[in-house]
């Protein structure tokens, strides 16, 4: 007998889904079905950089707190308290506070890159430039050596000029 339904949603997910529909028992070893608890997936983006996301979560607790002492200024506004005025200077205080975490996040986002570099893909035309332009140096200094050579076997060769 089962005392609660957690037992019950438990131990159907350790059964097969042949015992589920009332096949023979063969073993229960053999039978028993394993399913993750998650799948783990890619990530899509790359992780922050260790600075950008500090900054990141410093500006977000800024922006919390900031978000609660407006709605304490608020309602200590409505509710006509002594407390109300102070709430608004530090809500005030608090804002430009958040913003600058706000701005701080993107500088060290940009400090980063400017000093770690970006990685970059270029477009496929762009890489096509640039092989056609490596193609026509290599073709230029390929007749320039065959020039060279020429002049080089033409003085060689001659046994006099006239």
């Amino acid at each position: 007998m089962r005392a609660s339904g957690l037992l019950a949603v438990g131990s159907d997910t350790v059964m097969g889904t042949a015992e589920r529909r009332g096949a023979p028992r063969v073993g229960a070893r053999e039978q028993q079905y394993y399913r993750p608890l998650w799948v783990e997936e890619p990530a899509r983006r790359r992780r922050l950089p260790d600075p950008v996301r500090t900054a990141a979560v410093r500006a977000v607790l800024l922006i919390a707190v900031t978000l609660i002492q407006a709605m304490v200024a608020f309602l200590c506004t409505m509710a006509g308290s002594w407390l109300a005025f102070p709430m608004v200077i530090s809500s005030v205080v608090s804002t430009i506070a958040a913003t600058w975490g706000a701005l701080d996040v993107w500088v060290t986002r940009q400090v980063w890159n400017q000093r770690h570099g970006v990685v970059s893909v270029p477009s496929s035309t762009a890489r096509a430039l640039r092989r056609e332009r490596r193609r026509t140096r290599r073709q230029e200094r390929a007749a320039e050596r065959a020039q060279e050579r020429i002049r080089r076997r033409g003085a060689a060769g001659q046994l006099s000029h006239s």
